[in-house]
């Protein structure tokens, strides 16, 4: 996992992507796979990011997911 990380991080920064559109991205896959791992459960994939459903809720919305 963490060659395919540095593989992404090192496609952005040639491609001169800024770092907040990096983290956007990065938040986004990270969510997109917590949810699909917990099979869309939101209150599991928030227990499991350490954050509360309702950030999740929020952040969903947010990156369009």
């Amino acid at each position: 996992m963490t060659g395919t990380l540095e593989k992404m991080i090192a496609e952005w920064v040639k491609g001169e992507i800024k770092l907040n559109q990096a983290l956007r991205e990065f938040e986004r896959k990270y969510i997109t796979m917590a949810l699909k791992e917990n099979r869309g459960n939101r209150s599991v994939a928030a227990r499991k990011l350490g954050i509360h459903r309702n950030t999740l809720i929020n952040k969903v919305k947010a990156l369009d997911l």
